[in-house]
């Protein structure tokens, strides 16, 4: 009796990138405006502790919090971890610690990276303090790092912070923060045949033994029962536009011209519909039942978009089940 080898289990490195864009309330922006002038500020709670970094409602309360106050740039290690290979982005390119520095006047901690020559020279207790860029434009950046601090005037942690009120000419109002995710993916048993099946321009799920539901993409087990799905099924390669969206937004590095269709396609023979891009038809031409195929990439690897077949649009009731 001859056994079929496992397929390759497959792994890929993936990264996930995008700029994330947020407006800014009076307190945060007062808080990077304020570290672009050289100035921490922090805010004071309803029972009176002084929050740095500041936050625009109450943790304890949630109401409302507007009372800046000025802290001081020196301050005390509370804790601290020790980073020997910075990575891609980090506030340093050689080895430094990640600290929470409880800054002079401040009752809560910030975190932030400590230039240091080794983890021996790091302690909890130790007086540090700030760094700033030599260019500053308005965010946490504007501190470059905190920095030990032994000097002989330093007479220990202020007592007290003072009011501020936050105005400062050409306040900072939004802020752009890039995201980004470096991982290794590796698709698993069912996903891994699944991606084998599309280098041969097959399309292939997995059916669950309780409910027959045929899963594309194959997820290795039923999310409704909870079991295992191990019975493949070939499916389409023909299917039907559930759902769709118009997309308006070109994303970064992706060449195709907006606006462009994206569609939920549940395809002959399949319990769920997947995801694909519609072409082939002008954006404003698509529609719900609108029956459509595979148009392979170049490599063959995968359906690189779908186009209508000329088959008359389907039934609704052969696919509202899978809205």
């Amino acid at each position: 009796m001859s056994v079929t080898p496992p397929p390759e289990v497959l792994r890929a490195p993936l990264v996930v990138e995008f700029p994330f864009t947020r407006s800014l309330g009076p307190v945060q922006s007062a808080f990077l405006t304020g570290l672009r002038e050289r100035t921490v500020l922090g805010v004071r709670a309803e029972g009176g502790r002084v929050l740095v970094p500041p936050v625009e409602y109450d943790p304890e309360t949630a109401a409302a919090l507007r009372d800046l106050v000025e802290v001081g740039t020196t301050g005390t290690v509370t804790t601290w971890a020790w980073n020997p290979e910075p990575r891609r982005g980090q506030p340093l390119a050689t080895p430094f610690a990640w600290v929470l520095v409880r800054l002079d006047g401040a009752d809560t901690a910030l975190l932030h990276a400590l230039d240091a020559p080794g983890p021996e020279a790091v302690r909890t207790g130790l007086r540090v303090r700030v760094r700033w860029a030599g260019e500053r434009s308005g965010a946490i950046t504007d501190i470059a790092c905190f920095e030990p601090y032994d000097s002989a005037a330093d007479t220990g942690p202020a007592t007290d912070a003072r009011d501020h009120d936050g105005a400062f000419e050409d306040p900072v109002t939004g802020i752009v923060a890039p995201a980004r995710l470096d991982y290794t993916y590796s698709p698993g048993r069912a996903q891994t045949r699944y991606l084998h099946a599309l280098a041969e321009r097959r399309t292939v799920g997995e059916r669950c033994p309780s409910c027959a539901k045929v899963y594309v993409p194959p997820r290795g087990a039923c999310p409704t029962c909870g079991v295992a799905t191990t019975d493949r099924v070939e499916v389409g390669p023909r299917g039907t536009v559930t759902t769709f969206c118009i997309v308006n937004i070109k994303a970064k590095n992706l060449d195709i011209e907006v606006p462009y269709v994206y569609a939920h396609i549940a395809l002959d023979g399949a319990g769920l519909a997947l995801h694909g891009r519609i072409a082939g038809i002008p954006y404003d031409q698509v529609r719900m039942g609108l029956r459509v195929e595979p148009v392979w990439s170049e490599d063959g690897r995968y359906p690189d978009h779908y186009r209508p077949c000329g088959e008359p649009d389907a039934d609704y009731d052969t696919y509202k089940e899978l809205l």
